[in-house]
């Protein structure tokens, strides 16, 4: 047996094959309905009252958490790791990967909700960051009030805040593989017969596993993965070109 056929699932006829679909969809509905258990769990969670005052820096100069909001009741809100004193090449490629798969906010926005970035970097650099890699969601740099909204937590993370009024309340965080949600790649290469091809996957001998999930695991040739396509599109990756 070639290395090709030893990552083929068997071959089946058809009523046998939909038979053993309809039994893995009985899963996939319980799985379903757990997750809506959870999340109904998530929405009775209590809350932690967070300075609406905490400075931000954003396109216009200093702002507050409150304005970032845009009006809207409740604020996603995704902590962007950012090393400082590296270029472009060096930045977090688990970041750039989650971060770059939320695009259309505009369904967010029709619940009452606004989505936005808060990075651990200066705001001068980091947003060339943003703009070098064509994303266009709302960017502030939260770097001098990371110790207030982050309590102790590290970046790489979403939370959830609640406005009322003048008031703001944090609701949930999650970090670690709770991101995944950001990560539309990651469910698609679920359901393919090969998933991801990480090594931690469970999945029959023979099957390609060749990502560790490790810092080269978003990046090639020595850069986060989805960097190449801008630079072959012409775009700058200096982050010192332009200062806001």
């Amino acid at each position: 047996m070639t290395a090709y056929e030893q990552d083929l699932p068997p071959i089946v006829d058809r009523a046998t094959w939909q038979a053993e679909r309809d039994a893995l969809l009985v899963r996939e509905k319980a799985h379903t309905r757990a997750g809506d258990a959870i999340a109904a769990a998530r929405r009775r969670l209590p809350m932690v009252e967070v300075d609406p005052a905490t400075p931000l820096l954003g396109p216009d100069g200093p702002v507050t958490l409150l304005d970032v909001f845009e009006g809207r009741r409740r604020l996603i809100a995704y902590f962007h790791m950012w090393h400082t004193g590296h270029a472009a090449a060096g930045q977090c490629e688990g970041c750039t990967f989650y971060n770059g798969q939320v695009r259309e906010l505009s369904y967010l926005h029709s619940r009452d909700v606004t989505y936005a970035t808060l990075c651990q970097g200066p705001y001068d650099q980091s947003v060339r960051y943003r703009d070098f890699m064509g994303w266009d969601v709302p960017w502030y740099s939260a770097r001098d009030s990371l110790d207030t909204l982050l309590a102790g937590r590290a970046a790489f993370m979403l939370a959830c805040y609640l406005r009322d009024g003048d008031r703001v309340f944090e609701t949930y965080w999650t970090t670690g593989r709770g991101v995944e949600v950001m990560a539309p790649s990651y469910g698609l290469l679920d359901l393919t017969a090969h998933g991801r091809q990480e090594a931690w996957e469970d999945s029959p001998t023979g099957w390609p596993q060749p990502w560790k999930v490790d810092s080269e695991n978003l990046r090639a040739n020595g850069r986060p993965t989805a960097q190449w396509s801008r630079l072959e599109a012409g775009r700058s990756d200096d982050l010192d070109a332009v200062i806001r």
